[in-house]
């Protein structure tokens, strides 16, 4: 009889029952005509009679008896069992195991109790569950186990067993998960063709070195050093070494179980060339296409990731034309007279499959036909691998989805179907609902809002806001259906009213109030390429304050650097009397006096935009854009590329004539399995044409802060403006010497008001960004992955170098900070930056340090943004 890891006492009280059996039972064999059960708790009188192998009207003797108890003590759930009989009756009298009422885990951290408790879960030791002893102690050795594959060779399970009343017990499981073994050494013995060192750098694992308290490279683990035995053969594969073996691995501890010595022992052997490479079995498609995709080449040095990328080329073309489940292997023959290798690739290309249904999984709020219209694999026809491929970044594009996995399943039953499955994982794409948030350049942001690319699981982008900061308050609602036609031709319109305060966003002194509305199209040319069309009407009406810079409004004015003692020396004769009072002076005497000054003293000074051009202005535009991209992920993107090229042009017949041309563009390659290369530029030139005398100051470039070059304030880099004045007191002031002191500074002079009379004026305190026609931006980030943070697909970190600055071509004469187009004056700042999509909206942080900057550049170390529209 098995014991089934009860105690000896435990084992033997079915022998001791049955030797009992005669004293109860009569020797002779009877007819069961009724079985009672007696001493259950927990366990079910149905549980017991699935159990027994005897039903009512049986007819038992002492062999069935003792199969009967092997069987209730086979089910595990009792510890003692007695078998009696009462006339016709059988009696089944048990003694049930204790249920587990609690399992307590204690000073484990390298494995999670969770997981302690799906593996305790897995083999039935529960809360609730029946005790076995035995599970209790095989667990415990498999736990011991897990920690010495991790290297931690001095750790210790030990457990306890607390009693319980009502027969129930409680666990306790005390770890001590020691330290992990720190790898001292590690040895190749038998190389020749490599050095230890080249080899070595082939290892995850590494010996103990200055940074390995950080990446902790040196602690063993099992697996890893398969990984890395894995890797070393490949290396000699890959150089042709084709009878390269491992011979042995020997790994060792030392006494105090805290180090460990590795040597790996090899046989290189010798190098093989390629004698022939042939193709075997049915390639369906023409042996000189497949000859295309074959990597190796005679007389070459033969390659195993040659052969294998060979393979895939080869099942990848069979799965374009429908032979979803080809199998094509790479089998080399070796000659070892004259170490050379014939590689022949078998193709077996199976049966065509046709699709028989796509189905999509896990799109809660996405609708199935928003996600349908991108499939490039139709339902039916013949399946091809590069179109499901396709269709799955197809859906990335989107942006609505964190992952899009796609699995093909064969139709039970047949040979020649499959299905395929887009399994998708929600992301927020937008954000809803009333808004309260802070960006960096816009301040507290307070408004109801909705602004969603994925409208209700349409696909639909729908947006509307009221809001409002210092800078700016928005009224606005626009609609775009990307899928206006079955065949992708989009459709969405617009309309605003916005009022802007560009003094409270690092920008020259106006406000601006305008409203307008735009309708755009887009047409496919191809699966990655989109033409844009876009016609608006746009009413704009300009304020300026007492400080508008001279480009927005000139007038004649003194240079702000001549000093009152220069200006006394001057004036004091004709329009000052004795007293030191200003008396009125006539406009031709004013006039005379100005053309007698020298040169030096007078600011060259030009009318501004809105003396020539107005301060209102109704506008027509027709924007024209070209758009291509392959990128993996309409957001968080990790590869592929995008460029977006577009000219917008104010049309002749209204109140402004001028063109803007913008270049975005962006390219991802990957460098490791966890760091990728982002490259990114935009590039900006406008100008005016026809009646419109130079570009409009509001339709600037600007450049510095989040989206630009980071590291500099926002809007702050180019051209500034020259100092705006202010006339403060006329003619008829009466000053004495200390009045002159107070009120005319040597920051202000005597001004020409509109009335051509003299007066004081104030000068502004700073030089305010102008912004120019002409932008520059370039970047290059390095994407890694935040540690200790699991789900990174809403997440970007990166290293950071931006550069960029706005220039014009037509600067004024007393311009501040303003060139033509130099590269030489590109600012520039390295740093670090974090984006992460929430529901509630993206927040966006970065720390950054300017490495290249202008003499009137604005910098700034930390920015962020957060709970704003995107």
């Amino acid at each position: 009889m098995k014991c089934f890891g009860l105690s000896l006492f435990a084992c033997r009280l079915p022998l001791l029952a049955l030797w009992l059996v005669p004293l109860l039972v009569q020797a002779q064999a009877f007819r069961v005509q009724d079985i009672r059960v007696e001493g259950l708790q927990r366990v079910s009188a149905g549980t017991v009679f699935a159990s027994l192998p005897v039903q009512i009207g049986d007819t038992l003797d002492s062999i069935s008896i003792q199969q009967a108890t092997r069987a209730l003590f086979k089910s595990g759930y009792f510890a003692d069992i007695q078998i009696a009989r009462e006339g016709g009756v059988l009696i089944i009298q048990v003694k049930e195991r204790p249920a587990i009422s609690a399992i307590s885990i204690d000073g484990n951290k390298a494995i999670k109790t969770e997981d302690l408790m799906k593996g305790l879960n897995d083999n039935g030791l529960s809360e609730g569950q029946i005790f076995k002893r035995a599970t209790l102690q095989g667990l415990t050795q498999e736990l011991q186990r897990q920690y010495v594959a991790q290297g931690r060779y001095g750790a210790s399970v030990e457990t306890t067993v607390e009693d319980l009343p009502r027969n129930q017990v409680k666990l306790n499981i005390e770890v001590d998960e020691g330290e992990v073994a720190a790898i001292k050494h590690i040895n190749i013995v038998g190389n020749s063709a490599f050095d230890d060192e080249e080899l070595q750098d082939l290892f995850e694992l590494k010996s103990t070195g200055m940074l390995s308290w950080l990446n902790g490279n040196d602690k063993y683990a099992r697996e890893k050093l398969s990984g890395d035995l894995e890797r070393l053969e490949s290396y000699y594969l890959d150089r042709g070494y084709l009878k390269f073996s491992i011979d042995s691995t020997q790994v060792s501890l030392s006494p105090d179980k805290e180090s460990v010595y590795i040597t790996v022992n090899v046989s290189e052997g010798d190098v093989f060339k390629v004698s022939e490479v042939d193709l075997a079995g049915d390639p369906v498609v023409g042996e000189d296409q497949i000859r295309l995709l074959v990597l190796m080449r005679e007389g070459q040095t033969f390659s195993q990731v040659l052969m294998t990328t060979t393979s895939d080329y080869i099942t990848k073309r069979l799965g374009n034309e429908g032979y979803t489940f080809a199998e094509v292997r790479g089998i080399p023959e070796l000659n070892e007279e004259d170490n050379t290798v014939k590689v022949t690739f078998f193709i077996d290309p199976g049966k065509r499959a046709y699709v028989r249904r796509i189905e999509f999984r896990g799109n809660t709020r996405t609708a199935d036909n928003v996600l349908r219209r991108e499939m490039r694999q139709m339902e039916g026809a013949s399946a091809s691998s590069s179109r499901i491929e396709h269709s799955k970044v197809r859906l990335e594009r989107l942006g609505f989805f964190k992952e899009v996995t796609v699995d093909t399943v064969e139709v039970p039953g047949t040979s020649d179907q499959v299905d395929v499955e887009y399994t998708v994982e929600e992301q927020p794409s937008g954000s809803i609902g009333a808004s309260l948030g802070y960006a960096d350049g816009s301040g507290l942001v307070l408004g109801a809002n909705v602004t969603q690319d994925n409208w209700f699981g349409s696909g639909k982008q729908v947006g509307f806001s009221i809001s409002n900061s210092r800078f700016q308050t928005v009224y606005s609602f626009n609609y775009t259906d990307p899928y206006f036609t079955p065949d992708g031709v989009s459709r969405g319109f617009s309309v605003f009213f916005r009022e802007r305060d560009f003094s409270e966003f690092n920008l020259s002194t106006f406000t601006t109030d305008s409203y307008g509305a735009s309708v755009n199209f887009g047409y496919p040319i191809s699966d990655i390429e989109r033409l844009g069309f876009s016609f608006g009407y746009n009413n704009i009406s300009i304020k300026t304050g007492d400080f508008a810079v001279q480009e927005i409004i000139g007038s004649p004015r003194l240079d702000p650097r001549v000093e009152f003692a220069v200006l006394e020396e001057e004036y004091r004769d004709r329009c000052f009397d004795d007293n030191g009072a200003a008396q009125e002076c006539d406009l031709s005497d004013v006039r005379q006096l100005v053309s007698e000054l020298p040169e030096s003293v007078l600011t060259e000074t030009s009318d501004g935009f809105i003396d020539e051009n107005g301060d209102n202005f109704n506008s027509y535009s027709f924007t024209l854009s070209w758009v291509q991209s392959t990128l993996n992920r309409g957001r968080m993107a990790t590869r592929g590329a995008s460029q977006r090229l577009s000219l917008e042009v104010a049309l002749p017949g209204g109140d402004l004539e001028y063109y803007k041309l913008i270049y975005n563009a962006q390219y991802f390659q990957p460098l490791t399995r966890n760091l990728t290369l982002r490259l990114r530029t935009r590039l900006g030139w406008a100008d005016s044409y026809g009646a419109t005398s130079e570009l409009p100051f509001f339709e600037h470039f600007y450049a510095g802060g989040f989206g630009s070059v980071r590291g500099f304030e926002r809007n702050t880099l180019g051209p500034l403006s020259s100092p705006a004045i202010r006339y403060d007191q006329p003619v008829a002031s009466v000053l004495t010497a200390d009045e002159s002191e107070r009120l005319i500074p040597t920051d202000a002079a005597y001004l020409i008001n509109t009335n051509g009379k003299i007066g004081t004026g104030t000068f502004g305190d700073d030089d305010d960004p102008f912004g120019g026609n002409v932008l520059v931006e370039a970047g290059a980030e390095i994407l890694f992955p935040l540690p200790f943070i699991k789900d990174q697909r809403s997440l970007q970190s990166a290293f950071f170098l931006d550069a960029g600055n706005v220039f014009d071509t037509n600067c004024g004469p007393n311009q501040l900070n303003c060139f033509d187009v130099d590269l030489n004056k590109l600012s520039a700042s390295v740093g670090i930056g974090v984006s992460w999509i929430t529901g509630f909206g993206p927040m966006t942080f970065s720390l950054s340090k300017p490495i290249r900057e202008n003499e009137f550049d604005e910098t700034k170390v930390f920015d962020f943004s957060l709970g704003t529209n995107f």
